[in-house]
């Protein structure tokens, strides 16, 4: 089985336009409903980012980048993001997540599920270790020791990342997910790999530390190290 090609791109609330007519109709229905500004604003450095990935994930592709209002961001049932193009589905994979200031977006190929989340680094208490990491995982953070903030997020980042493959997010117990991570760390990105204990079912994955931040990609299939569409 070959690997599949998983794109991605980071962007700043600093970046995002000041006006909204790169918001296709329905997406500025739904912006005026946000009450606080910082939900507005999150859901709006989703979206930018988003399309800023689609359009150059597309020039990749050898098509014409589309206008931003001709491409729209919907949750489908489940919450996961799904792109359209002129109000026709886009045959890609899309994945989203932000933190503080930040926009993270990874893109594929349709064909497998893919996952991206980033995370703040930062400790970790000890409750929080015990109800949400298995086994195998504590003993890892716990022989940590000065990088106990560094592998604590990274493992429950990588875990966001395989619960957006399932399409599932927090509502599946984060202790079913087996998080392993592979061989000495190096710059850059990182392989990973994961497991859903119920189904015994794998993931693959990548990881990169970005001070202040760790960010990761999953998916359900073999992936080439993600590429920066930037």
């Amino acid at each position: 089985m070959g690997s599949q090609s998983v794109y991605f791109l980071s962007q700043t609330l600093s970046q995002l336009p000041l006006e909204d007519r790169w918001l296709a109709p329905a997406e500025r229905d739904r912006c005026s409903g946000f009450r606080f500004p910082k939900r507005r604003n999150d859901w709006l450095l989703g979206r930018w980012t988003a399309k800023e990935a689609l359009r150059l994930y597309l020039s990749l592709t050898g098509r014409d980048a589309p206008a931003h209002a001709s491409l729209e961001i919907r949750s489908a049932a489940d919450g996961a993001p799904e792109a359209f193009l002129a109000g026709d589905p886009l045959p890609v994979a899309l994945a989203l997540s932000h933190c503080r200031d930040r926009g993270f977006c990874a893109v594929a190929p349709s064909g497998a599920a893919i996952g991206c989340d980033m995370e703040a680094i930062e400790r970790h208490e000890p409750p929080f270790i015990e109800d949400y990491f298995n086994h195998s995982e504590r003993e890892v953070i716990r022989h940590a020791a000065e990088e106990q903030p560094l592998l604590a997020t990274l493992l429950w980042s990588a875990k966001e990342s395989v619960l957006k493959c399932l399409r599932e997010g927090l509502r599946r117990d984060t202790r079913s997910i087996v998080i392993s991570l592979s061989g000495a760390r190096k710059p850059g990105w990182n392989p990973l790999t994961a497991c859903c204990e119920e189904s015994g079912r794998p993931f693959y994955g990548w990881w990169r530390c970005v001070p202040p931040f760790v960010q990761t990609v999953a998916s359900t299939a073999h992936s080439q190290e993600p590429v920066c569409l930037r």
